[in-house]
């Protein structure tokens, strides 16, 4: 049953996409087989496509962003979103529904196979049933809205007033940035200001964002930098030390960061500033299964708009997808592959 091989988009050296043949998963015990419909590149994966995840060793499958078929099994034949975090489910975080902290936590795409492939095993309880006729290849942007989703909801926590009334700065304009700012949208917030480097990006943004309104003003950080001390929310869907400045720079006094992005470690943070401001600095990994649930629901409602920045490519062409958001000529915030 698994002896012929699949086609797969395979990570084999530092810049180098391969799609080829790979051998077919074998489930184990409690996994499920998938036939994989429609799978994100994200971030993480040109992190890695770059050498900089020593996580992350060549030859890998990579993908986690992903939708598909159940092949066998009582649920065969469900379309499915799939939970990358596979987690222990048994530690005081698991317990505590804060899954993304399990300290025994994997994701497919990183050790294990990925889902840049036309299968994939899973365990069956990462499955989450799709709503019926819901698109696939916008299902598949669950992943990345349910990590903004879990952003916006620990800023909630810590800001001193109702989110709707605040103003809010969103560092980045890929799919998690933009997402940011239409959760903020769907929460009422009437003015986001959202950075983005990349003058492609900005236009896909600004025409195909699907902001509501006039509220959301997306402009270029190296041109047009912020103000200082007039956002009483941050977040950094980057994450690299030049966006950690600017965080800093830009927030008010009792105001909150919220660090999602992981581009990299360097720099440093005006810790004294902070501490003299009272500003709220959080960290934001991932999500939780509820949070997906959630995504996912606000995704086939509509409440995050049409989702025109999408776009869509084979798995087959996946290499040059790479090569293009490497080379800043990609102008859409999500690329899509098909398989």
């Amino acid at each position: 049953m698994y002896s012929c091989p699949m086609k797969a988009l395979v990570y084999t050296a530092n810049e180098e996409m391969t799609y080829r043949d790979e051998p077919p998963p074998r489930p184990g015990p409690g996994d499920a087989l998938i036939a994989i419909d429609s799978v994100g590149i994200c971030g993480s994966d040109m992190h890695a496509y770059l050498g900089h995840d020593a996580r992350r060793t060549p030859p890998l499958i990579l993908g986690h962003e992903a939708v598909g078929t159940v092949m066998q099994g009582p649920q065969s034949g469900q379309k499915v979103l799939l939970n990358p975090l596979i987690t222990c489910g048994k530690c005081r975080d698991c317990l505590g529904g804060r899954q993304n902290l399990c300290a025994q936590r994997d994701l497919i795409g990183m050790v294990r196979p990925g889902a840049f492939a036309e299968q994939i095993a899973i365990p069956e309880r990462n499955l989450i049933p799709l709503p019926p006729g819901m698109d696939a290849h916008k299902a598949a942007l669950t992943e990345p809205a349910a990590t903004a989703l879990h952003a916006v909801a620990l800023a909630e926590k810590s800001l001193a007033r109702s989110i709707s009334e605040t103003r809010a700065l969103v560092i980045g304009g890929g799919s998690v940035g933009l997402l940011c700012a239409l959760i903020l949208q769907d929460k009422g917030v009437g003015e986001v200001h959202l950075a983005e480097t990349n003058a492609l990006r900005r236009d896909a943004v600004r025409d195909r964002g699907g902001w509501r309104g006039d509220g959301l003003r997306v402009f270029d950080p190296l041109a047009d930098r912020p103000a200082a001390a007039v956002f009483d929310v941050v977040f950094d869907a980057v994450g690299g030390a030049t966006t950690r400045t600017t965080s800093v720079q830009c927030i008010r006094p009792g105001g909150v960061i919220v660090h999602i992005g992981l581009l990299n470690a360097e720099g440093e943070l005006d810790v004294r500033a902070m501490t003299l401001q009272e500003i709220t600095f959080i960290g934001s990994y991932t999500y939780t299964p509820n949070d997906l649930r959630i995504a996912l629901g606000k995704l086939h409602s509509g409440a995050l708009g049409e989702l025109g920045w999408l776009e869509q490519r084979p798995l087959a062409n996946g290499a040059r997808a790479f090569k293009n958001l490497l080379q800043g000529k990609c102008p859409a915030p999500k690329i899509i592959l098909k398989i």
